[in-house]
């Protein structure tokens, strides 16, 4: 069981200052940790760290030799800059050569599947990769093996996210970043390029009225497929008609999105407007996933979650993989949540409930 050996401390946090970042550091420190701020950003470092009394270091991902140096202080990193895109390779490449453990809170498909890739990577540095410690995908990916486990032979996975809340700035960007993509599933263990929100269906939560769903290029995509080998996957986001409208107006002009400067236009207006669902919204609003999965004879198992709000959720999900890494241990390599962790990880949180419905 890999625990990494005695450093200077356990826990690195980069991004810390972020919306998401900041939650996670404060609920870290109150877990009784005492994380390295990490980021770029020295002005917004130094705030931070006057606020919650943490040492803070500034670290470009672009200097590999200032990366390695700050990494070799720590046992685990926990990274929360994204786009992940852009940031999880200089990341990761750097925990491989300096033996650190390696976390995120990424959503983005191919980021999953790129880590994957450096399984055996990972094998050889005596290093653990587990991308997606947040809502995404910690929720969905333990739904998926649970379902997985009631019917072993499954062929077909949907998985429906319906969250109530507000996108932090971070967030946001990250979307902006991928928006011109279209949409992915998984056909026959393979990925497939489909259309914005080319794929929907009715879905109907325990005690609440059926909704629209429409599919996006949600992490489990990729992650699911790792944590289940089930080869049909397609996820989808409740939406309703005005939403659903709006995303397939964006197949049309995915040319023009895909334009770096139409990014940063785009990305330089959130910056400006959006910060992040307040500390009353995240402890009132709810979130809900429900799942489906079906064998080659049309047998089909149906069931549900309830978590809180998605950003509480990914801070203490992410906290709480930090901590049995360090204080349990996992053998090295790539992670998905639940195979990290198990199934019933995601029941560990307050206020979560799985339900089979059928």
């Amino acid at each position: 069981m890999v625990t990494n050996g005695l450093r200077e401390r356990d826990l690195m946090i980069y991004g810390a200052y972020g919306y998401t970042g900041e939650l996670i550091t404060r609920l870290a420190i109150g877990r009784g940790h005492n994380p390295i701020l990490a980021g770029r950003n020295e002005a917004a470092l130094r705030d931070l760290s006057e606020k919650v009394g943490m040492p803070y270091q500034v670290v470009d991902l672009t200097q590999t030799s200032q990366l390695d140096a700050a990494l070799g202080q720590v046992r685990v990193v926990l990274h929360c800059a994204g786009p992940y895109a852009i940031t999880a390779q200089p990341m990761v490449e750097a925990c491989l050569r300096t033996g650190t453990h390696y976390l995120d809170i990424t959503g983005e498909l191919e980021v999953f599947e790129w880590i994957a890739s450096r399984h055996e990577a990972a094998l050889n540095a005596g290093v653990c990769l587990l991308p997606g410690v947040g809502f995404d995908v910690v929720p969905s990916d333990c739904l998926a093996a649970f379902l997985k486990s009631q019917l072993p032979d499954a062929t077909h996975l949907d998985l429906v996210i319906k969250a109530i809340g507000e996108l932090s700035r971070g967030t946001t960007i990250t979307a902006i970043e991928h928006i011109h993509k279209g949409g992915t599933v998984r056909r026959n263990g393979v990925l497939q390029q489909v259309p914005t929100a080319f794929h929907q269906r009715t879905v109907q939560l325990k005690d609440q009225k059926p909704d629209l769903a429409i599919s996006i290029p949600w992490g489990d995509v990729s992650t699911a497929y790792h944590s289940t080998q089930i080869p049909n996957i397609t996820v989808y986001m409740v939406a309703n008609a005005k939403m659903k409208q709006a995303m397939k107006m964006t197949r049309y002009f995915n040319w023009l999105l895909a334009m770096r400067w139409v990014k940063d236009q785009l990305q330089s207006r959130v910056k400006k407007k959006i910060t992040g669902p307040t500390e009353a919204h995240r402890e009132s609003s709810q979130s809900f996933l429900w799942g489906e999965v079906k064998n080659a004879s049309g047998q089909t198992v149906v069931a549900q979650l309830q978590t809180p709000e998605g950003y509480k959720l990914t801070a203490e999900a992410a906290v709480r993989a930090f901590e049995k890494i360090v204080f349990q241990g996992l053998q090295p390599g790539f992670y998905t949540p639940s195979k990290a962790f198990g199934a019933d990880f995601i029941l560990e949180f307050d206020q979560v409930a799985r339900e089979l419905l059928s």
